[in-house]
C-alpha cells in the first residue's frame, strides 16, 4: 500500500497519513456559501481536495472513504439577496447550489459522498449548544449563545496567534453582552423579516461555525481524519470549529487539518472593481473544464498560485498534446506508479503532471492516458476535444452537412468548389483532416 505524505496544519509539518480506520477514512471540506456563482477562487479548494479524495479512493478502496463537503444556504448573503429578489432563501440557495454542482462537475470534480446542508441540522445544533451551556462552555445574553473562550485552555493553536491577535482577527463586533471580547456567536436573534427557528433561546438562526461542527458530527463522527479547506478559513472558522466540537466531545476533532494557498488573478488580488473577477460559470462557457482544472494544479496546493487566462490557454495546448497521442489508445487502467508517488508526497501535483508529461510519447500513451484519466483529465474522446462546443447541437449538424456537400463536389471532381467548401469552414474556425477513413474535423488551435 502506497504511504500517503500531508502537511498538518496543526503540527506544521508534513506527516505520515495514518486514517483512524483504513476502512472508514473520512474526510470533510468546507463547501460554498450559495448566493451567487461560484469564482475561480472557490474552486481552487474544490479541485484540491478531488484530487486528494481520488488518491485516498486508489490507496484505500471506493468503498472505505467517505468525502464530505458541505452548502451552506443560510447565510445573511442569502437572506440579502433573497430580499431583493422576492422571493425565499430556499429559493437562492437551491438555484445557486444546483449550478455549483454543475460548474464543478465540468472541471471534472467528483461529487462528494455526502453533500450536507446546514438549514437540515438545526436540531443537531440546538444540542450542541445545550451541551456547551451545560458544560460551561457557552452561555445566552439577550437571545444570542455564545461561546466562551476563556473556558477552552488551548484556544487558538491551529492559527497559533496570541490572544490579541485573535481578537483583533475575529472580526467581530464587541457587544456590551459579550463576557469577553473573544467570545463567539453560535447562536443569533432573527427579526420578524429574517428567517429563523425555534430554539430555547428564542427565533433565529446559527452561526456559520457551528454549523460545519454538526454537519462532521452527525455524518463523520466526533473525529475525523481530514478537514480541508482555503487558507483564509484557519482563523476565525476553523478554529472555531475545533472549540465547539472538542468542548462538546471532550475527543480530538481533526487529526489532520489542511489548506490550499490563496489565488490571485495577474498578479493582483482578485476584484470585480479591477475587471479581473472571474467567476467558474463564465470561463467553463469560453475554457475547456479541463484546461482550467489543468491549471488550477501547476502550483502545488499550499503555495499561492496566480491564474491567467494565458496559463489556461497554455494547458489547453498540453492537453491537445496529450489528447493526439492517446486518441487510439482503447482503454487504460494501471495508474503509473510516478503519477501515484508524486501525489502520495503531499499532493504534489507540478510533480505529477511533469510525470504525465515523461509519459507523453507514442510507446507509453496508455501509461499517459491512464495517469491523466486518474487526474480527472482525457476523460473524453479526442475528436469530440478537439471539436470542442461544436461537437453538439446545430454547430455540428452545419459543419457536418457541408463536409458531405464537399466530398459530393470532389467526387464529381469540382474541386473549386471543394476548395471553397474548405475555406468556409477555416473561416468558422474549424479545420479538416482527410485521411483513408473519411475525412474528420476539429476546432482551429
Amino acid at each position: 500500500m502506497t504511504g500517503i505524505q500531508l502537511y498538518n496544519t496543526l503540527a506544521r509539518a508534513k506527516q505520515a497519513f495514518e486514517p483512524q480506520d483504513p476502512k472508514n477514512v473520512r474526510m470533510y471540506v468546507c463547501g460554498p456559501t450559495v448566493y451567487d456563482y461560484a469564482h475561480i477562487g472557490n474552486a481552487r479548494p474544490v479541485i484540491v481536495f478531488d484530487t486528494l479524495f481520488r488518491l485516498l479512493r486508489h490507496v484505500y478502496g471506493e468503498a472505505h472513504v467517505t468525502y464530505a463537503r458541505n452548502i451552506t444556504d443560510i447565510d445573511d448573503k442569502i437572506m440579502k439577496r433573497a430580499a431583493d429578489e422576492g422571493v425565499s432563501i430556499k429559493t437562492i440557495s437551491e438555484r445557486y447550489a444546483r449550478v455549483y454542482n454543475e460548474d464543478m462537475g465540468t472541471l471534472g470534480a467528483l461529487q462528494p459522498t455526502i453533500q450536507p446542508k446546514a438549514t437540515e441540522h438545526l436540531s443537531e445544533m440546538i444540542r450542541m449548544m445545550q451541551t456547551l451551556i451545560a458544560k460551561g462552555h457557552a452561555y445566552e445574553a439577550e437571545g444570542h449563545v455564545l461561546f466562551n473562550v476563556p473556558s477552552m485552555e488551548n484556544y487558538g493553536r491551529l492559527s497559533g496567534h496570541s490572544r490579541d491577535e485573535l481578537i483583533a482577527g475575529a472580526r467581530v463586533d464587541v457587544a456590551p453582552f459579550k463576557k469577553d471580547p473573544a467570545d463567539f456567536v453560535l447562536w443569533k436573534p432573527s427579526t420578524d423579516e429574517q428567517p429563523g427557528w425555534n430554539s430555547p433561546w428564542g427565533r433565529g438562526r446559527p452561526g456559520w461555525h457551528l454549523e460545519c461542527s454538526c454537519m462532521i458530527e452527525k455524518h463523520l463522527g466526533e473525529t475525523i481524519d481530514i478537514h480541508g479547506g482555503g487558507q483564509d478559513l484557519i482563523f476565525p472558522h476553523h478554529e472555531n470549529e475545533i472549540a465547539q466540537s472538542e468542548c462538546t466531545h471532550g475527543a480530538q476533532f481533526v487529526r489532520y487539518w489542511m489548506h490550499n494557498g490563496y489565488l490571485t488573478v495577474d498578479g493582483e488580488k482578485m476584484s470585480k472593481s479591477l475587471g479581473n473577477f472571474h467567476t467558474v460559470h463564465d470561463l467553463i462557457a469560453d475554457h475547456p473544464g479541463e484546461a482550467l482544472r489543468l491549471s488550477l494544479l501547476t502550483a502545488h496546493y499550499r503555495q499561492p498560485i496566480d491564474f491567467s487566462l494565458a496559463n489556461v490557454s497554455e494547458q489547453k495546448r498540453r492537453l491537445d498534446r496529450w489528447y493526439r497521442l492517446t486518441e487510439s489508445v482503447a482503454s487504460a487502467t494501471e495508474v503509473p506508479a510516478s503519477v501515484i508517488e508524486a501525489l502520495a508526497d503531499d499532493l504534489n501535483t507540478p510533480r505529477a503532471i511533469a510525470a504525465l508529461d515523461a509519459l507523453a510519447t507514442k510507446e507509453t500513451a496508455a501509461d499517459l492516458k491512464a495517469g491523466a484519466q486518474f487526474m480527472g483529465f482525457l476523460t473524453m474522446a479526442a475528436d469530440k476535444w478537439f471539436q470542442g462546443d461544436a461537437a453538439d447541437g446545430d454547430d455540428a449538424a452545419e459543419i457536418e452537412a457541408m463536409i458531405a456537400a464537399r466530398k459530393a463536389a470532389r467526387a464529381n471532381k469540382d474541386f473549386a468548389e471543394s476548395d471553397r467548401i474548405r475555406d468556409a469552414l477555416l473561416a468558422k474556425g474549424i479545420v479538416l483532416e482527410d485521411s483513408a477513413g473519411g475525412t474528420t474535423w476539429r476546432r482551429a488551435d
